[in-house]
């Protein structure tokens, strides 16, 4: 499948179906109309252009029952029949574009994730709602955490790539370890790695979640555009 879209669109306008055609392409299901990632990881899919073919696709996709698709797109879509829309989120997309990582007071150690740890990583993410975290959400690699005394009370890692731009995700900190600076310490880890490999950092942030868009900018992340976050799913 080939990177494809409006000849001027900037990569990250369409960042879904981009990164499902490069640095997520290992991770693709679908076709060149519409493609998506397994339900087991994560419920966003993208299209290079929103078509009748594309949408006739995305609801022939193998998925579980009730499962929703989120797409992204820089301003409201239309759905078609059979398709009800769940939810349409207001996003702030937030770009990192220095060449050195943010220094930032190195609080607690962290620890590189692993499978043993989903499910401690679903119970955080549960209740502190950072975006969607399924049960091999942790196969997109690049995740760490801080724990106290045995229970991690902070996580994040990375989803969608893009290319050249990685996406810094599932930033959270368990509510009664809020004010310690953890997740500040686990982006800008992400953010070094990211740099390191030659990629650009990026995210995405409810806009009303004024103290996490502080946080961000107060480490370097400048807002780029306003993405919408259609949450979808197919009528009963």
């Amino acid at each position: 499948m080939e990177n494809s879209g409006p000849e001027n669109a900037h990569v990250l306008d369409n960042p879904i179906w981009n990164a499902l055609q490069t640095g997520n392409r290992g991770m693709a299901q679908g076709s060149t109309q519409a493609a998506y990632f397994n339900a087991a990881i994560a419920p966003f899919a993208g299209m290079p252009q929103l078509s009748e073919e594309g949408w006739l696709q995305l609801q022939a996709a193998d998925r579980p029952e009730g499962d929703v698709f989120i797409l992204f797109s820089t301003a409201a879509i239309a759905v078609p029949q059979p398709w009800k829309v769940l939810a349409q989120l207001p996003l702030y997309q937030m770009v990192y574009a220095h060449r050195q990582a943010p220094q930032v007071k190195q609080g607690a150690a962290m620890v590189s994730l692993t499978a043993q740890d989903v499910p401690a990583m679903l119970e955080l993410t549960r209740l502190t709602n950072p975006g969607p975290f399924r049960n091999h959400t942790i196969d997109f690699g690049h995740y760490y955490g801080v724990k106290h005394e045995g229970q991690l009370v902070a996580i994040t890692g990375r989803r969608l790539r893009p290319l050249p731009y990685h996406e810094v995700s599932a930033v959270c900190t368990h509510p009664d370890f809020l004010g310690r600076g953890y997740a500040a310490q686990l982006i800008a880890r992400q953010v070094q790695l990211i740099l390191e490999e030659g990629g650009i950092p990026f995210l995405h942030v409810k806009d009303d979640n004024t103290a996490a868009v502080k946080l961000y900018e107060k480490l370097g992340f400048e807002t780029r555009t306003a993405i919408v976050c259609t949450v979808l799913a197919l009528k009963a």
